[in-house]
């Protein structure tokens, strides 16, 4: 290696280490995987690629990126498909979970038959992709247990044309992802602190399941990317907003565990006294954030206080008045722009996720009857910019609920 290459490649892992260093000041386990799949595929310049992460002693299909077929900055639905893979050497990424060890291949349709693994081609024939060359690494932690696998597809040179994949790729990005593997932990962990929060509050409320909250947490942070495209803010915005809209959006009810049982497990329609009480769990919940100290906190409070009131001004809490810890009357509801975006879109989404869902003091309703209610409630309960940016990624939308059943 010549002294030019050496000094390009010194750089590349300086740059690595200053992502993986990135990659801390995120929080959910999704943008956490977008950004390190991001970052893969620029080091190499490859079209597409997929992370599988382990769950139960198999690969559980996580995130995906591919330009050609989605697009580099507008929504996925894809991200939101189920599938898993046996953890065993039958498959490329099983492979590599199983021997721990990164593969390199310049033609996946040129693979000598006597190989142990083989490339599954009905994404190709279903999409009209075309994969050739392949980087398969693993996700281990320090201790070498493999966390997951990351696969990067279709290096291109600088006029766009397929390649293989440079030799210096698969120290580069093994690097990468040995660094980068802590971040995936603790994204976990994020994730399944707030849902073992909301758990709590589903054992006072049995509306609030671990699938509701993540697909209201999906929607909203999917609401927000449409909207924020449509508004033309930045994609390094949109993408670090929406870490956090999701998160914050997953709690909008948490403050339901001040609310008494009598009224949470009620199996009928609150009365006028029940639900005055009721309108009270967004103030319980702001009160949660009170010392907000990060972006988190901060958003949690705005989207657990402000997701019930409406843009014609007449939702709730409102304008209220604390006159003690105990006694606070609540006012005249906040209105258009007064209410934060991220409640706005929380608003929304979580009206849908309700209505299509069953109700102990009601059916569910069909998809036709709940659509129909949110455009004509457009400029009424809902900001009709955040209306627009959900329409426009309904596909996605069906395929969270699809996702989180």
């Amino acid at each position: 290696m010549n002294k030019d290459n050496v000094s390009t490649q010194s750089l590349k892992l300086e740059n690595i280490l200053d992502l993986a260093e990135e990659l801390n000041s995120l929080k959910d386990i999704d943008a956490i995987l977008d950004r390190i799949l991001l970052e893969s595929r620029l080091i190499t310049g490859a079209v597409a690629g997929s992370i599988f992460l382990v769950e139960n002693e198999r690969l559980k299909f996580r995130y995906t990126h591919n330009d050609e077929l989605y697009g580099k900055e507008g929504n996925n639905k894809y991200i939101y498909s189920s599938f898993e893979i046996p953890l065993n050497r039958n498959s490329v990424v099983g492979y590599v979970a199983d021997t721990g060890k990164p593969l390199l291949i310049d033609d996946v349709y040129s693979l000598p038959e006597n190989l142990p693994f083989h490339h599954n081609s009905s994404f190709d024939e279903k999409t009209g992709f075309h994969t050739k060359s392949m980087l398969t690494v693993p996700l281990k932690t320090l201790q070498g247990n493999i966390v997951g696998v990351m696969q990067i597809i279709n290096a291109t040179d600088a006029t766009g044309k397929v390649i293989s994949f440079p030799p210096e790729s698969e120290s580069l990005i093994s690097f990468f992802a040995r660094n980068a593997t802590m971040a995936i932990e603790r994204g976990i962990m994020t994730r399944e602190m707030i849902l073992r929060m909301m758990l709590m509050a589903e054992l006072r409320d049995p509306k609030e399941t671990g699938a509701h909250v993540q697909r209201v947490g999906a929607y909203s942070a999917e609401i927000y990317h449409r909207w924020a495209l449509n508004k033309g803010i930045n994609i390094q915005t949109i993408r670090r907003q929406k870490d956090v809209i999701r998160l914050a959006s997953m709690l909008h009810d948490v403050g339901k565990i001040g609310i008494s049982d009598s009224i949470l497990k009620k199996p009928a329609k609150l009365d006028d006294n029940e639900y005055n009480i009721m309108k009270f769990h967004t103030i319980f919940g702001a009160r949660l954030f009170h010392n907000a100290s990060s972006e988190l906190d901060i958003l949690s409070r705005e989207i657990a206080l402000n997701h019930h009131e409406k843009w014609n001004g007449t939702g709730y809490p409102g304008k209220f008045k604390e006159e003690s810890d105990e006694s606070v009357t609540l006012g005249e509801g906040k209105k258009g722009e007064e209410i934060p975006i991220s409640a706005r879109i929380t608003a929304l989404a979580d009206v849908f996720d309700a209505l299509g869902s069953v109700r102990s003091y009601k059916e569910k309703w069909p998809d036709s009857k709940v659509l129909e209610l949110i455009k004509s409630e457009s400029g009424k309960h809902f900001d009709p910019e955040v209306v627009d940016a959900f329409f426009q990624i309904l596909e996605v939308i069906i395929a969270i609920r699809d996702k989180y059943q």
